[in-house]
């Protein structure tokens, strides 16, 4: 039995459009997960440079000083991230 070329080619063109939505999901993360990483990202580096400020204003007793030093550094290394990633989600 002769099997019908349209529903061979159906086949086909149903094989090609899952690879094409299996690789579309696989290179575009969810909206909601990008957000997430984003704001992990800035959250995290404005914690660490605080961290690191008032470990450093303990060891040297300059409170307040460096707190407020590396919380700023902490923001813009933040900012600088979240830039970055924004760009490579955009391309």
């Amino acid at each position: 039995m002769v099997k019908d070329p349209f529903k061979t080619r159906l086949e086909i063109a149903k094989k090609k459009v899952m690879k094409r939505n299996l690789d579309y999901k696989k290179h575009n993360p969810s909206p909601l997960g990008s957000a997430f990483k984003l704001s992990t990202e800035l959250v995290s580096a404005v914690a660490i440079g605080t961290i690191i400020g008032f470990l450093l204003d303990k060891t040297f007793g300059t409170k307040p000083w460096l707190i407020l030093i590396f919380f700023f550094v902490g923001v813009v290394a933040g900012i600088t991230n979240v830039i970055k990633s924004a760009k490579n989600m955009q391309k």
